[in-house]
């Protein structure tokens, strides 16, 4: 489908360097006003805007695979849009889709889909997404190759696309600071989940991916402690819980193939929540036992499920599901979205935004 613009359109937040054939927004830097009167007899073409990290990708490989694609599927040049240290994306999205644009393509890791997925969440434009961080767990939980450019760029520009929920949550850190609203794709958690994020080094993540993780989980153990928390699962009484980490979860999937939440779709409507309470001297190797054992294997078929469902109760693992999640802290509380720490939290309010996200997928015709 196209459309026509008669409009006549100021751009006073974003300037447009033409080089090399490809469009170039520069959101954070300001340049005079640009009016341009197009001819409304004149349809134009469909355009995607790529907001991109720059510390995470080949910007000259991008730019050839996302053009390439581009062109065979009749689109126009796509639109850049860099993120920067000030801006994880939802700046350079806000501008991109001032520009009318079609199609926002995320190319970074899971933080930079998070932070897309912000803005497009109350916006009628598609997402797509190239994978280019550490864990990439949104596009794998989606089943999205990763380390395929050229793929990625194509199904960019598909013309299938699946509608997934968002997840939401609003946190609280004391009653001087103002309420905050963020979205998460992938999962929000705090206790050692959260602490973990924290712990963990941007420099080794960058030299040898999610291993790097592993190092933040070790510097963790010494501040390991139960959390102390009440929590109302959408309309049931409030009810108390001690456990070392909670997570939220709109996907179940992991780095690894490991599955923490089996029962978790991204277009369920529902949130999937996992407490970890690991209790005895083998606590952890149950937890452990879990995730890389009955969720990844056992639970695969439907005898597996059903010889869990049979086996004794496992108490160090203990899982909800809801819509809305209300849940208060003993104390602040670290609390991490999709991979980024958000600093500590007396209380979040998590819900589910059903369907509020579409995303394109292959064409398996």
């Amino acid at each position: 489908m196209t459309r026509g613009r008669s409009a006549s359109v100021s751009r006073h937040l974003g300037c447009r360097e033409e080089s090399a054939g490809r469009s170039r927004v520069q959101p954070t830097e300001p340049c005079r006003s640009v009016d341009r009167v197009a001819n409304s007899a004149v349809a134009r073409s469909r355009q995607a805007a790529v907001v991109y990290n720059p510390t995470k990708v080949d910007l000259a490989k991008l730019e050839s695979a996302a053009m390439d694609a581009a062109a065979k599927a009749g689109w126009a040049t796509p639109l850049w849009f860099p993120t920067s240290a000030d801006d994880a994306g939802q700046n350079a999205t806000r501008i991109a889709l001032e520009q009318r644009v079609d199609l926002v393509i995320a190319v970074g890791g899971d933080g930079t889909v998070r932070a897309v997925t912000e803005v497009l969440r109350s916006a009628d434009v598609p997402l797509a997404i190239v994978p280019a961080g550490t864990a990439n767990l949104f596009a794998r939980n989606l089943g999205l190759p990763i380390g395929d450019l050229a793929a990625s760029a194509r199904i960019a520009f598909s013309k299938v696309e699946r509608a997934i929920d968002v997840g939401v949550v609003t946190i609280v850190r004391n009653s001087a600071e103002p309420d905050e609203e963020h979205a998460f794709v992938v999962m929000a958690g705090l206790g050692i989940d959260a602490r973990m994020v924290k712990n963990t080094s941007k420099s080794m993540k960058r030299a040898v991916g999610w291993l790097a993780y592993v190092g933040g989980i070790t510097r963790s153990l010494p501040q390991m402690r139960a959390l102390r928390l009440r929590y109302r699962l959408d309309d049931a009484p409030e009810q108390s819980l001690s456990a070392h980490s909670l997570i939220v979860g709109n996907c179940g999937g992991l780095t690894g193939g490991f599955l923490l939440m089996p029962d978790a779709h991204p277009d369920d409507g529902i949130l999937d929540i996992a407490a970890l309470r690991p209790r005895g001297p083998f606590g952890w190797l149950n937890v452990w036992n879990r995730v890389a054992w009955q969720n990844r294997v056992v639970a695969k078929n439907g005898i597996g499920r059903r010889i869990i469902e049979l086996g004794p109760d496992m108490p160090d693992v203990t899982y909800l599901t809801g819509r809305t999640l209300h849940v208060r802290f003993e104390r602040p509380e670290y609390f991490q979205l999709d991979g980024d720490v958000f600093g500590e939290a007396i209380s979040i309010f998590a819900w589910v935004d059903p369907g509020a996200l579409r995303v394109k997928m292959p064409d398996e015709s």
